[in-house]
């Protein structure tokens, strides 16, 4: 039996096509497309036909790979970007473009939640979380304030991976885990907050579809769909998820202990709990995840953004950039580098800017700059993983994905910085191959558990695994708590 991965996210929609006996890939597609352009600053949006299109073609694509084994497809599954806002009318016709995770023109919307619930303590009293710009139901707020006449005519409010699902099988549903990214749900007990669902409009719980566990299937593929790919038997569609719930099944994250990082251009932290992770101090996001357990999770927004910056203003591929930060010492010389170049989102900064702290006559050089960029980005999801240790959440492995993860020495910095062993993975496809994973557990259901699909088709690099170096743990210990000080004073004072 095969099972098809899904994976559409900001920049691409991916699959690929997973042989449940063997767990080789055997085919795999790609399609890309962009952002609309013209927007003023801050907003963020896409076409959702664009996601469509691209979900067709790269099915397609895979099924033709696969030629006549096509017939043994059993299930799809479907990942997607965290947080978007779809909105349907009474046809089922998109009303305007998805507003995406990464638009902060809702930063005056999140200001009112945290006025009117009496800070961050009482969104999280109520629900779990706070409010951030990225989640979903300030994206509503700013739509019924500043679009009144397309707010009245919605009738469904769906995430990017629900639409995709109704695309492919004709039923509207969310589950638990995309739905915690929403900022309506109370995670604690997996049901819709009724106190912030109010605040917004009275009739907002009307728009939202019927809630239901991860576990459970979405629906079978519609027969439309089966004619137009020439497939006779019947192929489920799994509840999929969001990107980083999705992720976490695609590296193994199913069990406590096990962290998954993701060094993109942005980064996430994320890991397993078997009781929701609700943190006091608003900075790890208490969500559910995939397989009807917790993922408490930290976003930054600044990683390879960072590298890559430095490595262009130097004019230095790939290579050359880690030949640079090889020949360097830990701690650049004595450089902090403050990574906040988009601002960031742990610790809440959306408008924080970058620093770079420490520079003297004999160490501002290109490769303490490189090295410096490196170690800030590697900082700022630390600040994140302290942020779980306090919370209980002691990791025993990270496990690396995202562009990041090919470098040697970013992977030394990672495990040096962290204190923890980091093994990247074989695939980079994590977020598709948990897709298919989730798929197949659909497929199977009974006994089937997900650690036991997750050992069988999750493959570690284990050649590239790298473990921590007690004297560069003790440098990064010094550097991080003077990062975290850095932030807090230039913070409270205005200047980042």
């Amino acid at each position: 039996m095969i099972f098809i991965g899904i994976d559409s996210g900001t920049q691409s929609t991916k699959a690929l096509a997973l042989d449940a006996e063997t767990g080789e890939i055997l085919a795999s597609s790609q399609e890309t497309y962009d952002i609309l352009q013209g927007l003023p600053n801050g907003h963020l949006e896409q076409n959702p036909s664009d996601w469509i299109d691209a979900v067709r073609s790269v099915i397609t694509s895979c099924l033709t790979a696969l030629g006549e084994r096509k017939s043994e497809v059993r299930g799809i599954g479907v990942s997607g970007q965290q947080h978007g806002l779809v909105v349907l009318d009474e046809n089922d016709e998109v009303i305007r473009p998805a507003k995406l995770w990464c638009d902060t023109s809702t930063v005056q919307q999140c200001e009112q939640f945290t006025r009117d619930f009496d800070g961050d303590a009482g969104l999280i009293e109520v629900s779990g979380n706070t409010v951030l710009p990225g989640y979903t139901v300030p994206k509503i707020l700013w739509m019924k304030q500043t679009e009144p006449e397309n707010f009245a005519r919605i009738k469904t409010i769906l995430l990017p991976h629900d639409y995709i699902n109704f695309w492919l099988t004709g039923i509207k549903r969310m589950e638990y885990g995309d739905a915690s990214g929403t900022g309506m749900l109370d995670v604690r007990k997996r049901e819709w907050c009724d106190e912030i669902i109010k605040y917004v409009d009275p009739s907002l719980r009307e728009m939202l579809p019927p809630l239901g566990p991860s576990t459970d299937p979405h629906g079978p593929l519609r027969s439309s769909l089966m004619n137009e790919w020439g497939l006779a038997e019947e192929v489920i569609v799994s509840a999929g998820g969001g990107d980083n719930m999705m992720g976490a099944i695609g590296t193994g994250n199913v069990q406590p202990g096990i962290i998954t990082a993701s060094f993109g251009t942005s980064g996430t932290l994320y890991g397993f709990s078997e009781v929701p992770a609700i943190d006091a101090g608003a900075e790890v996001a208490a969500f559910c995840d995939s397989t009807d357990h917790w993922l408490p999770l930290v976003c930054t927004m600044n990683v390879t953004v960072v590298t890559e910056q430095v490595r262009e203003l130097f004019n230095m591929d790939i290579e050359s950039l880690e030949e640079s930060v090889s020949l360097t010492e830990p701690g650049a010389g004595g450089l902090c580098f403050l990574p906040y170049l988009n601002g960031e989102r742990t610790p809440n900064l959306p408008n924080g800017t970058g620093v770079l702290h420490g520079i003297r006559t004999d160490n501002l050089t290109q490769g303490n700059l490189t090295r410096a960029a490196m170690e800030g980005a590697t900082l700022g999801l630390a600040y994140g993983l302290n942020r779980f240790r306090s919370m209980g959440l002691e990791p025993s492995e990270i496990r690396l994905t995202g562009g990041g993860s090919k470098s040697s020495q970013w992977r030394q910095i990672a495990a040096d910085v962290f204190d923890v062993p980091v093994v990247p993975l074989a695939t980079a496809e994590g977020a598709g191959l948990g897709a298919a994973i989730q798929a197949i557990k659909c497929f199977e259901g009974g006994e089937t558990t997900y650690s036991g699909l997750c050992d069988k088709y999750v493959e570690l690099d284990e050649s590239k695994r790298s473990i921590p170096n007690d004297d560069n743990v003790s440098v990064y210990k010094e550097l991080l708590e003077r990062l975290t000080k850095l932030t807090k004073d230039l913070g409270e004072a205005g200047h980042i």
